[in-house]
């Protein structure tokens, strides 16, 4: 029953001199004889009184309670007006259709779930309001004016079951929590029958004796004095009501009904012990409130998901205080108990009560700790030292060097990531065999994760620049060479070359017999695309994996197109010619205030009007249509990584207008297939694509684990647990990865309903779209924050995004990327990106991860 007591039915100047003018108009609006008829009719009857608190609520609240318990009323709800007030207005207005008389002075204003959540944005089913079961014989009278508090009054005792346990604000507030529906925050409850034993809530309460227990909340802001008034029955059966004050200081506190006015003396009574029972207590309310919840996940992952439900509940608590003292005892630092959170809080209690009490087994931290490497080995396979894995992405070098997947092995990689957003299955395949059978060679374990493209808005091809090779010695500043340019000269397919050797130029040539002939001081000469005579010194020789390779000196630029001859001694007939010269790399060079065009693959024509947009303007393509759907003019935009940024200046069905508001000092390249990123727009990916779909039966058939990319809520995670069920893939590691707003919030949702399977699982923080999409100075934030959930879920993490990145294009270090790596070695992989110097890269990174400092974190 949802009644109101708000300015369209009551007289504001009568509401706190003249109750009784107030309860003959409730009379006349609302039917209680159909109220005490309803409640004839089932087990309890719940009433939400919307008593604003500054309408004398505590002055009036004896004759209210009396006039609901004639009534046969037996639990009140009193509320401000705010989202748990709402919540609370539906579920009542559900059942109080046939109760509630609507005439001309009063109309429900709240007619729907539907309509709340649209417009107040939180997410919570009826069933977790009000939950039945805890019986209580006394009355029992809270009132804390705070109003994301719910105020519960229980005027009627001959109800001794009545339904209680209401969701904390946290639960409803959604926006206010990163960890939805799982957290809360407090709710207080003070019984009169203090001669019972401690009363475990789901709500997260603790009745004892004759105190109660608040348990620490989260600092949300900085509060001011509040008070708590609890009520027990006297001789007349009324209830006497006693005033507590304590300071709101988001703190832990114990308060006794003899403490009136002494703060100090609840501060000596609130002792460590308490503190820690009552996080104890916290943690297992939260997991029984969840309990449906757990029950749904697979029994490989049980235990880990409660696990979950603990540390969310333990970082819904400020309990920094607490922390400080119990490091002041020398006892464990709870920052270091996520892996093991209720048999790390009970080993506190146990050593600071000196206690040697046994819990359960399943839970204990030794028993925490094996789940936790398990789970790693389950995903991505054994490896020495218990160390960090080491996880390379390959593309078609792999296929076109014969020695690239063996060199990497050897160097420590134990995982090979394959993006399917890249190549073709012809590719994949070549490249998974030359994995598996250089890892049965060498005897050292590689397992196969492919990435599923995913709906990632990416900057479409370019037309193909000239087959033209650029060879550049280095001069000085007076033009002079300083340094010739080094040339590899060998044979498509034969082999890349030695470690040591580092070519700027990669030249293939044709004609076995002319290699073989090839002897070092040889000159080869030719004239370059723009028909200048040049020529190449060979200058050494070396083995390769399938003949020979050789380097040579250039003294002078030279363009070398396909096509090219070789010319070298006469007397021997040395004559060769130049293949496979890539085309050159195509690019738009944007720079700060130009105005970039990027238009849909199939629109040829200009939309936009030429006043916006002028002739020479830079243009690049996407192929997605969400991009086009999604954006709106003046909303940030970001490509590559975050290195060129824009606001969006027009839009039309086939193309956007962007003004360039970042970028390097003398301009940016934009080349194809680069990243779009666009933050602040609402836009609806699609959980799986049709290609993502395709892709997913051949990497079921060939690799170990997928990742799937720009995952953002539940059913992204129900689509793909769908499709791996439906391919019989229960063996199939599962990645999440996550690059999202979204999928940072529901990271604990997505957990847990990815625990639904019974297949290894894992998360991958990508950071480069994470930097983009959340802000580079949150990243720091952000990454220990995965890193921290997914230790609490005994869930395996890949470090990833540019990782090493200058060591592997430059082949030198710097030195933030060493101190990032040692960050990273808390994670059960890291993962590189391809590049010239990768071999070096693979070295420096098995050698940290190797080194003390790695394993403290293991």
């Amino acid at each position: 029953m949802n009644i109101s007591s708000n300015d369209e039915i009551f007289d504001p100047k009568n509401r706190r001199q003249n109750l009784s003018s107030s309860f003959n108009t409730r009379d006349r609006v609302y039917s209680m004889d159909l109220i005490t008829h309803s409640s004839q009719n089932s087990c309890s009857t719940a009433i939400n009184f919307k008593w604003m608190l500054h309408q004398g609520l505590m002055e009036h609240r004896k004759e209210i309670l009396r006039y609901f318990a004639k009534r046969g009323i037996s639990v009140i709800f009193f509320q401000r007006r705010n989202m748990l007030h709402r919540l609370v207005s539906i579920l009542a207005n559900s059942f109080d259709k046939h109760v509630k008389l609507l005439n001309d002075m009063h109309v429900s204003h709240v007619h729907s779930p539907e309509e709340v959540y649209n417009t107040f944005m939180f997410s919570v089913r009826h069933l977790i309001i009000i939950k039945s079961g805890t019986i209580m014989d006394e009355s029992v009278a809270i009132f804390l004016n705070k109003s994301r508090f719910v105020v519960i009054e229980c005027p009627s005792p001959r109800f001794k079951k009545m339904m209680f346990g209401v969701a904390s604000l946290s639960s409803v507030t959604n926006h206010a929590s990163n960890y939805g529906p799982y957290t809360a925050e407090a709710l207080v409850l003070a019984s009169s029958n203090l001669h019972e034993k401690p009363l475990h809530l789901s709500c997260g309460l603790l009745v004892s004796k004759d105190k109660f227990i608040q348990p620490l909340r989260r600092r949300k802001r900085a509060l001011p004095l509040s008070y708590i008034v609890s009520a027990t029955r006297n001789g007349n059966d009324e209830p006497e009501s006693s005033v507590g004050a304590y300071a709101a200081d988001d703190q832990s506190h114990i308060i006794s009904e003899s403490s009136r006015n002494s703060t100090e003396n609840d501060s000596e009574k609130g002792n460590l012990l308490d503190k820690l029972k009552a996080v104890h207590m916290h943690a297992l309310a939260m997991e029984q409130w969840n309990a449906s919840r757990l029950k749904l996940c697979h029994r490989r992952h049980a235990v880990s998901a409660a696990n979950l439900i603990h540390y969310l509940a333990l970082k819904s608590l400020d309990v920094d205080q607490l922390k400080d003292e119990v490091s002041s005892v020398g006892l464990l630092n709870l920052e270091t108990i996520n892996p093991y959170v209720i048999a790390g809080i009970q080993l506190l209690e146990n050593l600071k009560s000196k206690s040697s009490e046994n819990f359960n087994n399943q839970l204990t931290a030794s028993m925490m700790r094996k789940r936790v490497n398990s789970n790693r080995d389950f995903l991505m396979g054994p490896v020495e030292d218990k160390r960090s894995h080491i996880m390379v992405t390959v593309g078609e070098e792999a296929i076109t060097n014969e020695t690239f997947i063996n060199d990497i092995l050897k160097a420590g990689t134990t995982v090979v990531r394959i993006n399917c957003a890249h190549g073709d299955p012809s590719v994949w395949s070549e490249t998974i065999r030359r994995v598996k059978i250089n890892s049965q060679m060498l005897e050292k374990p590689c397992r196969i994760l492919m990435d599923l493209a995913g709906p990632k808005l990416r900057t479409g091809r370019m037309k193909s620049g000239p087959c033209v090779m650029k060879i550049s010695p280095k001069k000085n500043a007076s033009g002079n060479v300083i340094n010739a340019a080094q040339v590899w000269v060998a044979q498509k397919g034969a082999g890349s070359p030695p470690a040591h050797v580092s070519p700027d130029v990669v030249m293939y040539v044709d004609g076995q017999q002319f290699l073989e002939k090839l002897q070092v001081g040889d000159t080869l000469r030719f004239r370059d695309a723009r028909g200048k005579q040049r020529s190449l010194k060979i200058s050494k020789k070396f083995p390769v994996f399938s003949g020979v390779g050789f380097m040579a000196d250039c003294t002078n630029t030279a363009y070398v197109e396909n096509g090219t001859k070789l010319k070298g001694n006469k007397k021997r007939a040395l004559f060769g010619s130049v293949v496979d010269v890539p085309p050159t790399e195509t690019f738009v060079r944007l720079r700060v205030g130009d105005l970039l065009v990027i238009t849909r693959d199939d629109f040829e024509q200009p939309q936009l009007t030429s006043s916006m947009v002028g002739n020479g303007s830079p243009r690049v393509t996407c192929s997605s249509g969400y991009l086009f759907d999604s954006v709106k003019p003046g909303e940030p935009i970001a490509f590559d990584d975050g290195k060129i940024w824009g606001v969006i200046k027009g839009t039309s069905i086939s193309e956007i207008v962007v003004s360039i508001t970042r970028a390097g000092p003398r301009g940016t390249k934009l080349g194809p297939q680069k990243s779009i990123n666009i933050p602040e727009s609402k836009i609806q990916y699609e959980g799986l694509t049709s290609k993502d779909i395709i892709d997913l039966d051949f990497v079921g058939a060939h690799a170990d684990i997928v990742g799937i990319s720009f995952v953002r809520d539940v059913d992204d995670i129900i689509l793909v647990g769908q499709e791996v069920k439906k391919r019989k893939l229960d063996g199939l590691g599962i990645v999440l990865k996550i690059e999202t707003k979204d999928g940072l919030k529901n990271l604990p949702l997505l957990l847990l309903e990815a625990m639904k399977l019974s297949n290894p699982l894992g998360v991958m923080i990508a950071r480069g779209d994470l930097a983009v999409e959340c802000g580079w100075e949150m990243m720091g934030d952000i990454q220990e924050e995965i890193l921290s959930i997914c230790s609490a879920a005994h869930v395996p993490v890949i470090w990833a995004t540019q990782v090493l990145e200058s060591l592997v294009k430059t082949g030198l270090p710097t030195r933030p990327e060493i101190t990032d790596v040692a960050c990273g070695a808390r994670a059960s992989c890291i993962m590189l990106n391809k590049g010239k110097h990768i071999l070096e890269a693979i070295a420096t990174l098995d050698t940290i991860l190797k080194g003390s400092c790695a394993k403290k974190f293991k």
